[in-house]
């Protein structure tokens, strides 16, 4: 099929209204949750990946399992976890019952980190997204988002662009 042979479905007005306000929301807020985060010298992302190792089993995670959960790249997790393992946050281990895989073991120190930023970090999320809401709104907001983290996934989407990010330019 010719690619001029298609039309582009442009978005109405208030379609391009509502994305144009998502895309702003949605800065806004990683911008409010990483700056309240910086009191307890953190950034949103590295949150995020000490606050799944706390929930995970045995404090560990498989470093591609923690990349898909935070959308980053294997290369970005890599900058990312040594910059916790230099806190001495985490550390790198061979994944038990798979030596060439890498996983990361949240250590006491980490643990008492993401403990400490724990409250912070609910009370951001409340303050900058669930407080301007009714629950309702909020809970359609999760369900409307799981739908689309679905739907990009199911086309594979997410895969090249991680990739791409990997390589040189």
């Amino acid at each position: 099929m010719d690619r001029t042979s298609l039309a582009p479905q442009w978005l109405d007005a208030e379609e391009q209204q509502a994305w144009r306000e998502y895309l702003h929301a949605s800065r806004l807020l990683e911008a409010g949750m990483d700056r309240d985060l910086q009191a307890h010298g953190l950034q949103l992302s590295e949150y995020e990946i000490i606050a799944a190792l706390a929930e995970a089993p045995n404090r560990r995670l498989r470093m591609s399992a923690i990349a898909d959960w935070v959308v980053q790249s294997r290369s970005r997790l890599t900058h990312t976890a040594g910059r916790l393992v230099a806190r001495g946050w985490v550390r790198r281990e061979a994944c038990v019952g798979d030596r060439r895989g890498v996983e990361l073991v949240l250590t006491d120190t980490g643990l008492a980190a993401s403990v400490d930023a724990a409250l912070t970090h609910v009370q951001s999320v409340r303050a900058n997204l669930v407080g301007p809401l009714s629950r309702e709104e909020f809970l359609a907001l999760g369900r409307a988002m799981g739908a689309v983290g679905r739907g990009i996934k199911s086309k594979g989407a997410v895969d090249g662009v991680l990739n791409a990010e990997e390589q040189p330019a």
